[in-house]
């Protein structure tokens, strides 16, 4: 039973707090499903005001149509896996847990944490071919189906496409268009690119993979060998030091300071997700277009940029775009039905409006209904983007975008998912040994064969660590 009150706002910040608020009440002290009492607890990573406030709107209708009573708690995503084990170990893990990544789907999973019985059945129900087949891939271990997709986010390569036009440059979906589009737009004033190098940063590590899977630089062999220092992901990591070492901006780059510097029209290219593209049409007044030619037009970043997906490498067999699917999962305490019941309606009745709350960063995974096969594609496209000033996407970026976007879902491959290292994966996430080893790199401390190496040997460590 839980001690909460009927809904909580609450952020899970801080594990000692939590637990002594109550935050973390869970359905059971025990191992097994939650006795039936028709109320559960869910976690959602998407913690922002807002974004609570939209969830808050979805529950509030699924509670007057079932009768199920929703304790929702908005968790910070770096402190989940800390959060979760500490609850475990309490006794009082959450029913639902929602907007959580691969990494940590696969942490859980290879903690015993997971009810994995109940994701299958919402698949089942729901119709497995109405969800993007490599989204269930990428949530499944084999046969097991570890959670339910939900939606998706791509890194993208988003580029100043009036100034490659203008230097009769290709567009960079290669890397020999990429680096030498960063070598002829490096000019006075202006970086050839802005990728981030902050070792203290997972998404330095995003930036890195998306490079490093066009040229099928990949985390682990079939058999779960670490090769980060293979042929090809020398070539990745020497790409990556010519781009953010040569001509990007000198110092450390990080998440906020790449945006910053493109926005400004200070660099030519930049590696960011799609989160980006509600900033880049001006729709957010707290990360604004900066650029002289923004002054005038707030849109003229969204009009003059432009945007790859999937990116080849010398090495790569095919074009290989990174991104991330989100999902929901169950715990191995969840109350059974009411767990069920609730995701069944986030991914159907609740969907457009859960994906609709900021679908730059939210791309549906599940396409529609068995009688609508598009239904939730074509609400995407229609949804409204931005905080500050709310546009249609559609009206703000052209079909053929949206189409890459959505196309991307399927383009999209992971380190050490598919290998059966996605315990591993997750653990990277918390000691970031490709970021340090970035850092190391793009700071001149060493040469990018050097940081193969060292990235290979810490993770082989932190592997073995973990058997």
């Amino acid at each position: 039973m839980r001690n909460r009150t009927r809904r909580s706002k609450a952020i899970a910040t801080g594990l000692a707090a939590a637990l002594g608020m109550g935050v973390l009440a869970g359905c059971s002290n025990g191992t097994g499903p939650g006795t039936p009492d028709k109320r559960i607890t869910v976690w959602s990573q998407e913690n922002l005001t807002p974004r609570v406030a939209a969830t808050e709107k979805i529950i509030d209708r699924f509670e007057k149509e079932t009768g199920i009573k929703v304790d929702l708690v908005g968790v910070d995503e770096g402190q989940m896996p800390q959060l979760i084990m500490s609850a475990a170990a309490a006794g009082k893990l959450p029913d639902v847990i929602g907007a959580v990544p691969m990494g940590q789907t696969w942490q859980m999973y290879g903690n015993g944490l997971l009810n994995t019985d109940i994701p299958k059945a919402i698949v089942d129900e729901l119709g497995r071919d109405t969800f993007n087949a490599n989204a269930l891939g990428l949530t499944a271990d084999g046969g097991t189906q570890l959670a339910v997709p939900s939606d998706s986010w791509l890194q993208l390569l988003v580029y100043r496409k009036d100034l490659l036009q203008q230097a009769g440059l290709k567009t960079p979906d290669t890397y020999d268009a990429l680096l030498t589009a960063a070598k002829a737009l490096d000019t006075k004033g202006r970086d050839g690119i802005s990728a981030a190098t902050d070792p203290s940063d997972v998404f330095t590590q995003q930036s890195f993979e998306n490079i490093a899977l066009a040229n099928d630089c990949q985390l682990a062999d079939d058999n779960g060998g670490v090769k980060l220092d293979s042929p090809q992901c020398a070539t990745a990591f020497e790409a990556y030091d010519t781009l953010a070492r040569d001509h990007g901006a000198p110092g450390t780059q990080t998440v906020d300071s790449t945006r910053a510097t493109y926005f400004a029209g200070k660099s030519s290219m930049i590696i960011w997700s799609s989160f980006l593209l509600d900033e880049l049409a001006g729709l957010r007044k707290d990360a604004l277009p900066s650029c002289a030619e923004c002054k005038d037009d707030p849109a003229f970043l969204a009009g003059n940029s432009g945007i790859v997906t999937a990116l080849k490498g010398p090495d790569g067999a095919k074009p290989a775009q990174f991104g991330e699917v989100t999902s929901w999962v169950t715990t191995k305490t969840a109350e059974t039905d009411a767990s069920r019941k609730f995701i069944e309606y986030m991914m159907g009745a609740g969907y457009e409006d859960w994906f609709g709350m900021a679908p730059e960063g939210k791309i549906p995974v599940r396409n529609g209904t068995a009688e609508q096969p598009d239904r939730y594609l074509d609400a995407w496209r229609h949804s409204e983007m931005g905080v500050d000033t709310l546009r249609p996407m559609n009206e703000v970026f052209s079909d053929q975008l949206l189409d890459q976007l959505a196309d991307g879902v399927s383009n999209m491959q992971r380190w050490g998912i598919t290998q059966g290292e996605g315990t591993l994966v997750g653990a990277m996430n918390g000691e970031l040994p490709v970021p340090k080893a970035i850092g190391a790199m793009t700071s001149g401390q060493t040469s990018p064969e050097e940081a193969a190496r060292e990235a290979n040997e810490e993770v082989a460590a932190l592997q073995k660590s973990l058997q």
